[in-house]
């Protein structure tokens, strides 16, 4: 470990910078307040005097900021800095911190307030404190509910520290944001230019082989086992070690409905789909591969399987209600854990496991031929555009690119993991938390993604969600091209669907007055990013979808966002 030397006489806004530039922070992603001058005038003394510091982005909206932050450490997997104002400003990013919580992102989130309300010696922090901003408790009290870690930094000499304590858990299993509250009075305080300590990785943790080889030895006994998986991709070496894990083996795999990343080859003929349910009554061993919530409802058990539960934090301490059935638990890394239960592969029944991959293959080419006979159906019709065609025509298109895929859709985020079908890893990242973050996801993901492809796939009601303008400007600002595919069908359709779920019989079914549903009122959804001077397409036909997404994906390899808007029939 090395020490960061700084600037004696510098203030608390240098001891920040010099933090995050310790611990190894690419970016800072700020939504502004005026607190945060301390902070910019130590970069603008850093960039004149050519000093190192984390490129600084200036962000118009929390959410944008946050959800940069975001997507910029699904790829990158490591601890940013992120700036907001005061407690109204993480309350306006507190949906999108949350999101990270559930993505399982590093991050180290900081806002500021008064704590002297002018009464102090030193510099006026300014009546807006005293009449408006500041929140009983601090803002660390209302970051502590959605973070993984809150506390206060009460002194500039403890400032530096605490940010790396901060950047030191958030990055530590299950990784996720922590939040510093820096009183404005300590931005602004003499600091003396200490060192700034660094952060390395975190260091990995390992299941013993006694506890490993019981589990082989399960596995090798086992006629029809399964690995149930949503977030093993996540992780670093995740994919390909559960990739050569399946294949050693020959174990299906299945990704349910709530995966949230490419964790498999979706082409891959040990890919069994997302749904669990034909495994209920007929698996004799599941293997929950980093898989938080595998059953639903929650008391739905297997009726024989041995359950064994392989992540690195099984038990999620912010899932509120989380129920395993475990028989067994490998709770060390689990790219190392997979990779040694891929070295025990031996001394296997070759009939056993031969007939276990015929039957997978057998399946899988059904979910293939059913794939196929979906496009098709939706190839053929011609009243408008079905959600299967749009993904389907994704596929072909991006296809040799190595596009990485945001999905910020609901009632057609099942289409799209099935008919996109992506096979890298880090090729497939399904928005967590609330909706709303899409955009500024997928911008993070671009700005770490560097000249990768990525395509924004998100429903009408979604898109709404967004703070469209200020993620456009970002893209725009800092040049970061996105393609937009928003699938409207003008209804918020998962209201709807549990309106007529809940009351099939109701005044509503009788009247046919659905409330807090329809989206026909708003304008056409591409028109937004044309003062930008962006791509815009509005597409209602099929034999115009190609040719439209053609052109969009063209804008974006000439460095422009392209927005195609598809009015899908349902």
């Amino acid at each position: 470990m090395t020490d960061i030397k700084n600037t004696p006489g510098a203030d608390g806004g240098d001891a920040v910078v010099s933090a995050l530039n310790a611990v190894g922070a690419d970016y800072i992603f700020c939504s502004s307040g005026s607190e945060w001058a301390p902070v910019w005038e130590s970069l603008a003394r850093r960039h004149r005097d050519g000093e190192p510091a984390p490129r600084y982005l200036d962000l118009t909206h929390e959410t944008v900021a946050v959800g940069m932050a975001t997507g910029y450490g699904l790829v990158e997997r490591r601890p940013q800095g992120v700036l907001l104002h005061a407690a109204p400003g993480l309350l306006q990013g507190s949906m999108a911190v949350h999101g990270a919580l559930l993505a399982g992102v590093p991050m180290v989130v900081a806002s500021s307030e008064s704590t002297t309300y002018g009464d102090g010696p030193g510099q006026d922090p300014g009546g807006q404190w005293y009449r408006n901003l500041s929140i009983v408790g601090g803002p660390h009290q209302i970051a502590q509910p959605f973070t993984k870690w809150s506390n206060e930094a009460a002194s500039v000499h403890t400032l530096p520290t605490m940010i790396t304590r901060a950047a030191e858990l958030a990055w530590r299993a299950p990784a996720g944001p922590a939040y510093l509250n820096i009183p404005l009075e300590i931005l602004l305080e003499e600091w003396d230019g200490r060192e700034a300590r660094t952060v390395v990785p975190p260091g990995s943790t390992h299941s013993s082989p006694e506890e490993v080889d019981p589990v082989a030895q399960l596995i090798r006994e086992a006629g029809n086992p399964v690995i149930v998986t949503e977030t093993a991709g996540r992780e670093a070496g995740g994919f390909e070690s559960l990739l050569a894990f399946a294949e050693a083996w020959n174990i299906p795999v299945v990704e349910p409905d709530s995966a949230v990343c490419g964790n498999f080859p979706r082409d891959h003929p040990l890919h069994a789909g997302s749904d669990i349910g034909p495994w209920m009554d007929e698996a004799d061993l599941i293997l929950l591969v980093n898989c938080r919530a595998p059953f639903y409802p929650p008391s739905r058990r297997p009726s024989k399987a041995t359950i064994v539960v392989i992540d690195e934090v099984p038990q999620r301490p912010h899932v509120v209600y989380q129920v395993l059935f475990a028989d067994r638990y490998l709770e060390g890394n689990v790219a190392n854990t997979l990779r040694q239960l891929t070295k025990r592969a031996k001394d296997l029944d070759v009939a056993a496991v031969t007939a276990r991959r015929v039957a997978q293959e057998e399946r899988h080419a059904d979910e293939q031929a059913a794939i196929a006979a979906a496009e098709s159906k939706a190839a053929a019709q011609t009243d408008g555009i079905d959600p299967v065609l749009v993904a389907a025509t994704l596929r072909g298109l991006l296809d040799g690119r190595d596009a990485i895929v945001v999905d910020e859709t609901i009632t057609h985020s099942r289409v799209v993991k099935r008919h996109v079908q992506t096979s890298e890893p880090d090729s497939y990242f399904y928005v967590q938390g609330g909706l709303g973050q899409g955009i500024a996801v997928a911008l993070g993901v671009k700005l770490a993604a560097g000249e990768r492809p990525v395509v924004l796939t998100i429903g009408d009601g979604a898109f709404a969600y967004n703070p469209v303008i200020q993620s456009y400007d970002a893209s725009a600002a800092y040049e970061l091209p996105l393609l937009i595919v928003i699938f409207n069908n003008r209804v918020y359709k998962s209201m709807n669907l549990n309106h007529r779920r809940f009351y099939p019989e109701g005044a509503a079914a009788e009247t046919g007055e659905w409330l807090g549903t329809d989206l026909h009122r708003l304008p056409r959804l591409a028109q937004f990013a044309e003062p930008f001077g962006m791509h815009t397409e509005t597409v209602d036909t099929p034999d115009a979808l190609a040719p439209a997404l053609e052109r969009a994906l063209k804008a974006v390899a000439e460095g422009t966002t392209a927005v195609v808007d598809v009015l899908v029939t349902r």
